[in-house]
C-alpha cells in the first residue's frame, strides 16, 4: 500500500533503549526581529549572541535539538503568547524557544521518497517542503532527504528503523517514515554512518 504523504518534521517517539518520551525539553532564545519562521518538528542550530534559529538543508552548524514551540510578549497587545511555531520578525526582547535537546530522543521523520532499508544507519540531510511550515497547525513541512545517505558526520539525522506506523511504512513507495536520532548534535556526533 503506498504511504501518506504528509510530512511533519522530526517528532518525538521514544528515547534511545526503547522507555517512553517523556516531553522533557529545553528553553533557549531566540534573537528579537529574527526574521526566519521556525515551525514545531524543525531542526534548530545554534547562533552567534547565544541565540538559536532554524536549521536548513545542507548547513553543518551542531543541532541544538528539534523546536516545539514558542513563547514572547506581543510588542503591539504586550499579551503573553505561546505558539507551535515562531513566525518571524517578533520585536521582542524574551523570545524563548521550547526545544527537544536530548540527543538520545529518537525521532520519527518522513522521507521524499522510498527509503532502502540498506540505508538504515546512515547519516542524512532534510529538504525542506514549500511551504517550509504550516501556519494553521504550526507543524514543520521538512522530510528527510534520501538521496543525501552518507558518512558524512555533519549531516543531522542518523537513520535507525523505518517507522511501524502501518500508513507509512513501505520501503517500496514515496514518502515512508523512518526513525532517526540527531547525529550532529551540540553535545556530540554520534558515529560515522553508512559503510
Amino acid at each position: 500500500m503506498a504511504n501518506k504523504d504528509a510530512a511533519f518534521g522530526c517528532k518525538p517517539v521514544r528515547m534511545m533503549g526503547g522507555a517512553p518520551y517523556s516531553g522533557g525539553q529545553s528553553r533557549y532564545r531566540i534573537a528579537s526581529g529574527a526574521t526566519t519562521p521556525i515551525y514545531q518538528g524543525d531542526l534548530v542550530t545554534q547562533l552567534t549572541a547565544g541565540v538559536l534559529g532554524r536549521h536548513a538543508a545542507t548547513g553543518t552548524v551542531p543541532i541544538v535539538g528539534v523546536f516545539n514551540g514558542v513563547q514572547y510578549t506581543d510588542p503591539t497587545t504586550s499579551e503573553q503568547v505561546f505558539k507551535n511555531y515562531y513566525p518571524g520578525s517578533i520585536s521582542a526582547s524574551d523570545i524563548v524557544a521550547n526545544v527537544i535537546d536530548d540527543p538520545n530522543v529518537v525521532f520519527e521523520v518522513q522521507a521524499d521518497a522510498a527509503f532502502p532499508v540498506a540505508d538504515l544507519f546512515g547519516n542524512f540531510d532534510i529538504v525542506d517542503g514549500s511551504p517550509v511550515g504550516d501556519t494553521k497547525s504550526g507543524r514543520s513541512n521538512t522530510e528527510l532527504d534520501v538521496t543525501t545517505g552518507a558518512t558524512t558526520a555533519t549531516l543531522p539525522l542518523k537513520c535507525l528503523d523505518v517507522s511501524q506506523d502501518p500508513l507509512n511504512s513501505d520501503v517500496s513507495s514515496a514518502n515512508t517514515n523512518v526513525l532517526c536520532v540527531i547525529q550532529n548534535s551540540i553535545s556530540g556526533q554520534k558515529g560515522a554512518g553508512l559503510a
